[in-house]
């Protein structure tokens, strides 16, 4: 018989940069210190994660299992179920759709990366095992960052959280070395976004246009020079150019708002250029799913 199960973990760190002038602009190194880890349950379509702790004590065993392995290796842990406990109170979540409720919970946390945890219990006549997946995300961009396979072996036991704990220990140095790896990574250089930039039907502005603002130049250079000037670091790739589209596949935006310390996401970097438009008199719709930053100019 197989029992499955999901986990979620978030990761969050604090970091300490030079105030700067412009939100995206760095001067000088990032500096990482302890991150701080919250753990919370992985809800499938008919799952209520507000209540999903309380209907599963399996869940609960694993979830303090987990959080037990990062806390012996010097993370610090939140409490997911006071925090979503402090957020009910405060009547935070305004929808019962799952997908945003999540959402709502891994803003208030703060948290910078999303670690999701896949457990399986596994029972049969030569001993009881769990496997456990560990698959690393960036939280605002959902990016893979890190991802582990763990088994705790065979043993004549129906203690999950022992075997839970086995399952952990044998992957979590490994994990965590990586996800490390690639979360210093974007501290120093960014992470990345997408930016698709198309025109709508009968909309008299393509690339080549020439006489949007003062400047005489068609505005795919416009867009590219302002790309230039505002991606982190000056860190952007240009994937295409038509006279009806513009596709920037990898467009590097800081961890943290240069200039104020709190967290970046797409949607800041997208309202920035969204200004960037307007001061064009340029009509524009964006949308933002996922890493990807969509505008549409009418």
């Amino acid at each position: 018989m197989r029992k499955m199960f999901f986990i979620g973990l978030l990761l969050s760190t604090s970091i300490c940069s030079k105030a700067q002038n412009a939100a995206t602009n760095s001067g000088g190194q990032v500096q990482t210190v302890q991150p701080k880890i919250m753990v919370i349950p992985y809800t499938k379509k008919d799952e209520d994660i507000r209540t999903i702790l309380e209907k599963d004590v399996n869940k609960r065993i694993a979830i303090t299992k987990i959080k037990e392995a990062f806390d012996s290796r010097g993370f610090t842990t939140v409490d997911f179920v006071s925090k979503l406990k402090a957020a009910l109170d405060n009547n935070v979540f305004h929808s019962d759709n799952q997908t945003d409720i999540k959402s709502q919970i891994v803003q208030m946390s703060g948290a910078d990366i999303f670690v999701q945890a896949e457990v399986i219990f596994k029972q049969s006549t030569s001993g009881n095992s769990v496997d456990i997946i560990l698959t690393g995300n960036e939280a605002s961009t959902g990016n893979s960052l890190a991802n582990k396979y763990g088994l705790s072996g065979l043993f004549y036991t129906d203690d999950i959280g022992k075997l839970a704990s086995k399952a952990v220990e044998n992957i979590a140095t490994d994990f965590l070395n990586v996800l490390q790896t690639k979360f210093t990574d974007i501290v120093n250089n960014g992470k990345s976004v997408i930016i698709d930039i198309r025109f709508a039907q009968g909309s008299k502005y393509n690339m080549s246009s020439d006489k949007v603002g003062t400047s005489g130049l068609p505005l795919s250079d416009q867009i590219e020079e302002w790309m230039g000037k505002n991606a982190f670091k000056n860190n952007y790739h240009i994937q295409g150019t038509t006279d009806l589209n513009m596709i920037f596949d990898d467009v590097k935006i800081p961890l943290r708002d240069q200039s104020t310390g709190t967290n970046y996401n797409p949607n800041k970097f997208a309202l920035e250029l969204f200004k960037f438009f307007r001061s064009l008199n340029l009509e524009v719709k964006k949308d933002i799913k996922g890493n990807t930053i969509y505008f549409t100019i009418k």
